[in-house]
């Protein structure tokens, strides 16, 4: 039997050694190449998260709020994006695209050979596949690595994304998501950034130009190295031309193109109105209405020119208040200003101070949604419930107020005597001047007619939620007590520029993606009628009333433009606010001007701080376009009446005005101020009939409550009570208890001071008395020979009855009627 002879049997084992050897070394390196390789299923999760395009309402880019990790970055579909940059980005990047496997092995071949020559793969190309596989699937770390491992699997990954994506979809995939440069990733970021338009407009030299920047967007950045960005279009233009996608005339011509970039890839335009966007973006999100992790283009109602120019206009006026040599520091060193459409509440322009960026006034802080006290601004909503005709005894435009020094007393036992702004009393003043003129004395009285709970009801009805319980304020409210944003107030006056029917403020008009599909829409609720359209009406004729603003403001004032414009202006007590809201059928503005930190402003009144802002931008928004009134609703009646009382005129009533009413409250009663009487000319007393006919004189005089009759006297007037001092029938009329009202009720405030919770007890007199003493439940309580007769009464529980006596020159007395008051425990 034939043996084999043992080097024969050894070469066998020796080969079947290298084979296993080789065999475990190949196993070992495909193990270390692929164990680990992912799935093209989780590419999804390592796309781009997508930036926030924010855009004014004529689709001017605000804002882009970038994500935490990449840059700006939209996602189109393949439809959406222009045909120029698809057949630009292949010719620059995978001129086989369409026919090869995803694979360039010829690329991969040379890799090897460098590879295996110089341990490094410093060369070889990668299909535009090769190139998707690699940012989208391999870690951050291993896509920058220069090695056959490397190459090897992102080849690997590629075949795996040709069986599972089409060539489309994966074309789709780069161009969304290949990194631009300039903080752009896909072509729709990149044409936004580079030119300030969509990608589905890029023309020609536009594509061309960026399809050139994924190979190296810093070398090739047009807004840092122009030359060599230009450079790099006619590149990929000439490959374009040699495989055919255009041709040499339209190359020629892309070449020669002038090339417009965005001047302001990343703007940030209205800082405050952003901020607000962006909280109602995290709402929606919260919500599940909206998907963060979608492509999002926020249409919003930001008018950006109306925006620049309230910003500019501010600013500048803000300038003008700083301290000049030899010039009262006024210290006003910030303003905030909204513009509404009056008719839906959108919100046009937004400036939340004179400077974001200014930390010394507190820039960033957005004092149109800060709450500051309102000062007279918040008056135009008391008086529109006083003029409410659907309450019991409603007042009208007409009804006559006294503007005389008067003491309230607030829920809390608290005198409170308000002053106007100027310091002077002006009598009996109409509803229409009161309001116009924004007198305090008539507004307080308002106020305690109306209820201050009615008057927190309706302001939360307004959209004023700021104000909380009202048990929080007292009569002070209507001079400004309360807090309200500047974004709430001007809202809130909206509803009288839009008949009475309130709509809220909005700030998006629409939310969708890259592609323009809609995905959300504020939802419309029907507006909410808080006023009678003809309350309305009237209010905004006072406050366009430029004669009614007269005792307050003078004629042809800062409040008076070339338009008809309701206005109304507030400065509060300590002078940290001023504010001017104006109002026209479409238009509405509001200004606040002060200090974020609540320093007192010098000097500065409405007419001065804020109304010369409301006047330019009120005049600019509306140059060029006719003057429209205000519609006058149905249902209202011009009656004359007598100026003073605001009844039908006698012929003793000198002065008379028309004024509008709403029906049914038009006035039946005639004047009972203007009386005119026969004196006697030499002892300037009433006539009678032992007078001589050559001695009778007819005169009118004034027949005012009693509270007026100081001021009357000090203006000079003729008073008819002051012709009747002998007669022994009006001397109880000529004594009269202003304070405390009758049937008032009062609480003592349980862990207070008994002796710090006292009473105002106030009277007033028509004539001279040489003694007036007050009592109280039938015992003294004071005793003046001289006015003002004023004192304080501590309160005590139960029932108490006040009255007051005077005895004149001729020893006469006189009582007036008694008041009768309630106090409990």
């Amino acid at each position: 039997m034939h043996k084999p002879s043992k080097p024969i049997t050894f070469l066998k084992n020796k080969w079947c050694l290298f084979l296993l050897a080789g065999l475990t070394v190949f196993i070992a390196l495909m193990i270390y190449t692929f164990w680990d390789l992912p799935s093209v299923d989780s590419i999804q999760a390592n796309l781009e998260t997508p930036s926030i395009r924010i855009a004014d309402r004529n689709g001017r880019l605000l804002y882009d709020i970038l994500p935490e990790q990449g840059g700006r970055h939209a996602v189109l579909s393949f439809d959406d994006i222009p045909q120029c940059m698809k057949d630009a980005t292949i010719a620059v990047e995978d001129k086989n695209f369409y026919s090869n496997p995803g694979i360039d092995f010829e690329g991969i071949l040379r890799a090897l050979w460098i590879d295996l020559r110089g341990g490094e793969t410093i060369a070889g190309g990668s299909t535009i596949t090769q190139q998707v596989a690699r940012n989208l699937l391999l870690s951050q770390n291993e896509r920058y690595e220069r090695t056959l491992r490397r190459k090897l699997r992102e080849t690997v990954l590629a075949w795996e994304l040709t069986q599972k994506y089409s060539k489309d979809d994966i074309l789709a995939l780069y161009l969304n998501q290949v990194n631009y440069g300039g903080m752009a990733y896909g072509v729709e970021a990149a044409a936004q950034t580079y030119f300030g338009k969509s990608a589905s407009d890029l023309i020609l030299p536009e594509c061309s130009l960026l399809a050139g920047l994924p190979q190296a967007p810093g070398l090739y950045d047009p807004f840092t190295n122009p030359d060599l960005a230009k450079q790099r279009q006619q590149v990929v233009l000439g490959l374009m031309e040699t495989q055919g996608y255009i041709t040499d005339e339209q190359r020629v011509e892309a070449e020669a193109a002038p090339l417009s970039y965005n001047p302001a890839p990343y703007p940030i335009e209205a800082p405050h109105f952003i901020w607000i966007i962006k909280d109602q973006l995290d709402e929606l999100f919260s919500s599940g209405k909206l998907n963060p992790n979608q492509s999002l283009a926020v249409r919003t109602t930001l008018d950006l020119n109306d925006q620049q120019l309230a910003e500019q206009i501010v600013a500048r006026h803000v300038e003008d208040f700083k301290p000049k040599p030899n010039e009262i520091n006024h210290n006003v060193n910030n303003a905030a200003l909204v513009i509404l459409d009056s008719h839906n509440g959108e919100i046009l322009a937004l400036v939340g101070s004179a400077d974001y960026f200014d930390s010394s006034i507190d820039g960033a802080l957005d004092m149109a949604t800060s709450p500051r006290q309102t000062g007279s601004a918040f008056k135009p909503f008391i008086y529109a419930l006083a003029l409410d005709p659907n309450q019991s005894e409603p007042w009208t435009a007409a009804t006559s107020l006294l503007d005389v020094s008067t003491t309230f007393i607030t829920h809390n036992g608290q005198p409170y005597t308000p002053v106007d702004y100027d310091g002077r009393e002006h009598g009996p003043v109409s509803v229409r001047e009161a309001l116009a003129s924004s007198l305090n004395i008539p507004a307080v009285r308002t106020l305690k007619k109306v209820g201050v709970e009615n008057t927190i009801t309706l302001a939360d009805h307004l959209g004023i939620t700021s104000l909380g319980d009202p048990q929080d304020y007292d009569l002070s409210l209507v001079l400004g007590g309360g807090e309200v944003s500047l974004l709430q107030l001007s809202t809130a006056y909206a509803s009288l520029a839009n008949g009475g029917y309130y709509t809220g403020n909005n700030s998006i008009l629409d939310i969708r993606d890259a592609d323009g599909n809609l995905l959300y829409t504020q939802d419309q609720t029907p507006p909410l009628q808080v006023f009678d359209p003809r309350v309305v009406w009237l209010i905004s004729d006072i406050l366009s009333d430029d004669r009614a603003r007269e005792i307050g403001f003078g004629l042809n004032s800062t409040l008076k433009i070339d338009h008809t414009a309701a206005v109304k202006t507030g400065t509060t007590t300590n002078f940290h606010d001023n504010w001017t809201i104006g109002y026209t059928p479409d238009l509405l503005v509001g200004v606040w001007v002060g200090n974020s930190n609540y320093e007192a402003m010098h000097d500065v009144t409405g007419v001065t701080g804020a109304a010369p802002i409301w006047n330019e931008t009120m005049r600019a928004l509306l140059a060029g376009k006719p003057d429209e009134p205000f519609v006058r609703p149905d249902g209202m009646k011009q009656v004359e009446v007598c100026d003073l009382s605001g009844l039908l005129p006698t012929p003793a009533c000198p002065h008379t005005r028309m004024e509008w009413f709403i029906n049914g409250t038009q006035p039946t009663q005639t004047d009972t101020y203007y009386q005119q009487i026969w004196i006697d000319a030499l002892t300037n007393s009433l006539a009678n009939n032992l007078t001589p006919p050559d001695r009778r004189k007819s005169i009118i005089a004034l027949n005012l409550p009693v509270e007026a009759q100081p001021w009357a006297r000090t203006q000079g007037l003729p008073l008819l009570v002051d012709f009747q001092q002998n007669n022994d029938s009006n001397q109880a009329n000529s004594l009269a208890l202003i304070s405390p009202a009758p049937n008032t009720t009062y609480h003592i405030t349980p862990n207070l001071d008994l002796s710090a919770q006292q009473l105002s007890i106030e009277a007033v007199a028509s004539q001279s008395f040489s003694k007036v003493t007050i009592y109280v439940d039938g015992k003294i309580l004071a005793a003046f020979s001289n006015p003002p007769y004023q004192t304080w009464w501590t309160l005590s529980a139960g029932e108490h009855q006040f009255w007051v006596e005077g005895i004149n020159a001729n020893s006469e007395t006189a009582k007036s009627d008694a008041v009768t008051i309630t106090v409990l425990p």
